[in-house]
């Protein structure tokens, strides 16, 4: 993989909503007609690394059948722009009539994940990246805990993250059958809880979900927590740490519709900063690290990314090895739930939401990594219109 500061994320999200609706945003935005142009243009402003999605449902015909159509043109287009792509292989979205807490899940994902590697590494040169599971930890809240998205279970979290850490082992161990170079990125979100003030009697439990709950996908995969799974720092490999300002709130505020809690205010004291955030994560497992997904919204996003620049700046400077900082999403996406409802994410805004047929780039975003790139020795070229 390059080594540029940034990468970008093209939100591969699949799988059924609150509402049982289908989703899939690689259509939603367009990306899959799109991919030559956006890898193009990520190559042009100096963005050689991204994260991309292999749509698991649209790929697994069942029955040890597969069909990778869906994934051709991006390969092509990766071989064409000599992008470098971490490969997510599960991002929410799985194959209809498959419960992920049955005895047959594992196996049914070690067996895709042994096909996307034989696909993958027969068309790409050098070894593979990849995301086995996006974000255990919240796939495990959000369909196994409060039944947002498909299985729609409740009260079955912890269940579900033991089933979807064994499955990311089990996978693991397919791909590198392939490819034994092969880097795995295991992303999760990094989140931290305060106590509404004078609530020491929260302590405790504030504790438990800031020294436990939010690691226990890594743990099991490292084989701290549950080693019958099968785990080894052979299998964390690099640690994606997912972080947005949504991140850090206060334990016991009513959550809304969606389940989201609103986060702490920036500026209030009790936040950590994303460099202590890593700091921890680093001083736990001692892992290679990458900020696997991070954005602001609205007008926060170019300071957000000179914000980033000085928190790589400050990590690498202690010697703490960071791969990069992803980008996610690189352009502006529907909302989950609510998918007439885009959020201002990106560099740019796709051309289904721009009205017209050239998408439209947030300039303040784009100077800002134009600036980046260039403390950082790198060339940015002008990228089409501005907004």
């Amino acid at each position: 993989m390059q080594k540029n500061l940034f990468l970008a994320g093209f939100d591969g999200s699949t799988g059924y909503n609150k509402h049982g609706q289908w989703f899939d945003h690689v259509v939603a935005t367009g990306h899959d007609r799109t991919v030559e142009q956006d890898y193009r243009q990520l190559s042009q402003i100096g963005i050689k690394s991204v994260r991309d999605t292999v749509r698991w449902p649209l790929v697994d015909r069942g029955y040890g059948r597969y069909d990778f159509s869906t994934v051709d043109a991006f390969v092509r287009a990766a071989e064409t722009y000599r992008i470098c792509v971490i490969w997510d292989l599960f991002h929410y979205g799985f194959p209809r009539n498959l419960n992920l807490l049955s005895a047959g899940f594992v196996n049914r994902f070690a067996d895709y994940c042994h096909a996307v590697a034989y696909y993958l590494r027969s068309r790409l040169e050098g070894s593979l990246w990849v995301t086995p599971i996006n974000e255990p930890s919240f796939m495990a809240y959000a369909g196994g805990e409060v039944g947002l998205f498909a299985p729609w279970l409740t009260g079955r979290g912890f269940d579900l993250k033991v089933a979807l850490a064994e499955a990311a082992i089990a996978g693991i161990d397919a791909i590198r059958a392939v490819d034994p170079g092969a880097r795995i990125v295991n992303v999760d979100p990094m989140c931290r809880v305060v106590p509404p003030a004078g609530r020491t009697d929260l302590d405790e439990v504030v504790d438990d979900f800031n020294e436990r709950l939010v690691f226990q996908a890594w743990d099991m995969l490292c084989g701290r927590l549950l080693p019958e799974l099968g785990g080894s720092s052979r299998h964390l490999d690099i640690i994606g740490i997912n972080y947005y300002w949504t991140n850090q709130w206060e334990w016991g505020a009513p959550a809304n519709a969606d389940g989201i809690v609103p986060p702490l205010e920036d500026g209030d004291p009790r936040c950590l900063s994303l460099q202590e955030l890593v700091r921890l994560v680093w001083r736990r497992y001692g892992s290679e690290v990458m900020i696997s997904e991070t954005a602001h919204i609205g007008d926060r996003r170019a300071s957000w990314v000179r914000e980033l620049e000085i928190c790589a700046n400050d990590l690498t400077a202690e010697g703490i090895p960071l791969s990069g900082i992803c980008l996610y999403p690189i352009q502006s996406m529907p909302e989950w739930h609510n998918p007439e409802v885009w959020l201002p994410m990106g560099l740019w805004e796709p051309a289904c939401e721009a009205n017209g047929n050239d998408r439209v780039f947030c300039g303040p975003m784009l100077r800002a990594l134009e600036e980046a790139h260039a403390r950082s020795r790198f060339t940015v070229l002008p990228a089409g219109g501005e907004q």
